[in-house]
């Protein structure tokens, strides 16, 4: 159900390498196997730890709208935060932190506050369906966020943030490595007032929560020999939402892990892990003091992934477990059922020519509570020259339905009952892409061209609707819907220090009218960063202009629960706001950042679940300090 977090080392590249050095950095997100991001047969974007910097984002929410195109996070019912990314919801998208899920879902997303940037390497995002490799929720892409891990003897970094609204941002980020054992431990704090958006009465939206969260990781890595490693984490996140002044909302997530790692030959590795990550929801009282909790989603993963190389191509098979257990408000008489997740999967990594490779996949699921089975294949080819890469896909994806989708029972604030079905159909996808790649290295710059065209046909896609007999909304099957779209990504960087990296993505999708789903989905999106870097002895500056723009749509809204045909028409302004960021690298490892976000002071004239929660222009600054640098 999850994959496995393989420790890597990065191909160091020559300066003038005719091969973009940028494409020389190992990925695993795509195949499980290692693969410079040149010879992936599956398009992978890549955000780097330098591009996480360069966009002064705290979060993973803040990275991704800044530096993906056709992605956008939005509101839900309570300001809870939601995902599209092409068409698909946060319960078709599968994020990953070094290759273990997370647990919790709200409104069908997880809780994306939990995912902080501090001590991120690098992060690996694959569109498209990815269900053979990692198994349900794969359905429209996966994100992997990916940790690093330090080989100095000892690291202490330091850094605070400070911006409008009294938002507050400390860190502290710290590591050790003394013979055998390397250990690194991460914390961060952040926090933000109450934010008044607007009176107008248009606005669906007024105001948003003041919340503050606390995220504690540690993690121990243990070689005993050449050949054998042993990985150990744990974690706690805390967030805390002010919704009213009588009640709070409390989220609490516990993790761990073990994990082994044995080269058993030159050809030869096995991996070992368990997992387990519990998140829970609680009401405080503030009068009170009471605290009472109504939700709690607790996972636990095993799992065994063996690789195998013969010759230049790889065979890898694996199996994974999962208990799933969910005790839900949304539940009858706050009941709990629990789901067995059972899976295996095999795939074969050709190398078939020197410049053609192919990737074949297969992979099977049960699902207990669902009494769902589920195959998947995937087959992708590639063919590259020295400046051209032509990559081919097929993909088959799934998501089985989730205990909340065939139990519930949940009074919706006393208008109507929604009711969970037990009958439900596995989602399924058949993913076909197209992409080509160009790279050349020229006397002073360097440039990367990367255009994708792909079709998604989608059935059984879950939803709800008005069910007359039982008098209330209850999910059921949607009928077949396509998503159709296209994607455009460059980069260019000189040797003087400019650089720019900008992106298209045009999606359309495709809803059968008479279906109890319309779609909100903004067909043009366009990010672009413009940035100077440059490097005395002991001081050196990065300025990065970035950017995105999200075209207007018209949506068909419902006016009735109870009939779809009575629908009316939405126009959703389209907008684009852009940040400027200074980030000063003053001596010996303490960098000064200035940034001012919405910088041509936009404000929507009504907000609304999909319109950018801003007031206008923010500033803010930060401090981060690698204190072991003071003493080189």
């Amino acid at each position: 159900m999850s994959i496995v977090s393989c420790q890597l080392t990065i191909v160091a590249q020559e300066q003038d390498s005719t091969v973009n050095r940028d494409l020389e950095q190992v990925v695993v997100t795509a195949t499980r196997t290692p693969k410079t991001l040149k010879s992936v047969p599956v398009v992978t974007r890549l955000i780097t730890e330098a591009d996480i910097k360069k966009v002064d984002a705290t979060n993973v929410q803040d990275l991704l709208t800044q530096e993906l195109p056709g992605l956008e996070f939005t509101y839900s019912m309570n300001q809870q935060t939601s995902i599209n990314l092409s068409g698909f919801g946060g319960n078709s998208v599968l994020f990953l932190v070094d290759g273990e899920r997370l647990a919790g879902e709200t409104l069908d997303n997880v809780d994306y506050t939990r995912l902080n940037l501090d001590n991120v390497g690098r992060i690996e995002i694959v569109k498209g369906a990815a269900s053979t490799l990692y198994g349900s929720n794969a359905v429209g892409g996966v994100v992997n966020i990916m940790t690093r891990t330090s080989s100095e003897p000892w690291t202490l970094n330091l850094n605070a943030r400070y911006g409008k609204h009294n938002e507050w941002r400390h860190g502290l980020s710290t590591s050790f490595c003394v013979g055998k054992f390397n250990n690194s431990l991460n914390a961060q704090h952040t926090a933000i007032d109450r934010v008044h958006l607007s009176d107008n009465s248009e606005s669906s939206i007024s105001n948003i929560y003041a919340y503050h969260t606390w995220n504690v990781k540690d993690k121990l890595v243990f070689a005993p020999t050449d050949v054998l490693k042993f990985t150990g984490r744990v974690g706690y996140f805390f967030r805390e939402r002010e919704s009213s002044e009588t009640s709070h909302d409390r989220y609490r997530d516990y993790s761990a892990g073990l994990k082994s790692d044995w080269n058993i030959s030159d050809n030869t590795d096995l991996t070992i892990a368990y997992s387990f990550d519990q998140y829970d929801k609680s009401d405080y009282a503030t009068l009170s003091n009471m605290d009472i909790r109504d939700y709690s989603n607790v996972q636990n993963i095993t799992r065994a992934v063996l690789n195998q190389k013969i010759g230049k191509n790889t065979l890898t098979f694996g199996a994974d477990y999962m208990r799933d257990y969910l005790m839900s408000y949304q539940f009858e008489n706050n009941d709990s059922k629990k789901q067995h997740t059972i899976d295996a999967f095999g795939q074969f990594d050709w190398q078939a020519a020197d410049h053609c490779s192919l990737l074949m996949g297969i992979r099977y699921d049960h699902f207990s509570e669902a009494d769902a089975n589920s195959v998947t294949g995937k087959l992708a080819a590639m063919y590259n020259t020295k400046y051209c890469s032509l990559r081919l896909n097929y993909a088959g994806g799934f998501r089985a339905p989730t205990l909340k989708e065939m139990y519930m029972k949940f009074d919706m604030a006393s208008i109507f009952m929604i009711y969970g079905n037990e009958d439900l159909k596995p989602e399924r996808s058949h993913n076909f892409s197209f992409a080509i790649e160009h790279a050349k290295n020229l006397s002073n710059w360097r440039y990367n061209i990367v255009a994708t065209a792909y079709y998604n046909l989608v059935s059984n896609r879950i939803s709800t609707a008005w069910n007359q007999s039982l008098n209330g909304m209850r999910y059921i099957n949607m009928a077949d819907l396509q998503v159709i779209g296209a994607d455009v990504c460059c980069y260019i960087k000189t040797d003087c220090g400019l650089g720019l990296k900008g992106a298209y993505a045009y999606t359309h999708e495709h809803i059968k009218k008479g279906e109890p789903e319309t779609s909100s989905t903004r067909p043009h999106t366009v990010t672009a960063r413009f940035d100077y870097d440059h490097q005395w002895k002991n001081y050196g500056f990065n300025v990065a202009l970035s950017g995105r723009f999200l075209s207007s749509v018209t949506v068909d809204e419902y006016t009735s629960v109870t009939d779809y045909t009575s629908t009316s028409s939405v126009d959703y302004d389209g907008y684009t706001i852009w940040k400027l960021t200074l980030l000063q690298r003053i001596w010996k490892g303490i960098n000064l950042t200035f940034a001012v976000d919405n910088i041509f002071n936009y404000t929507p004239k009504v907000y609304y679940s999909n319109s950018p929660s801003t007031t206008g222009a923010t500033c803010s600054v930060g401090l981060s300090v690698d204190v072991e640098k003071l003493f080189n």
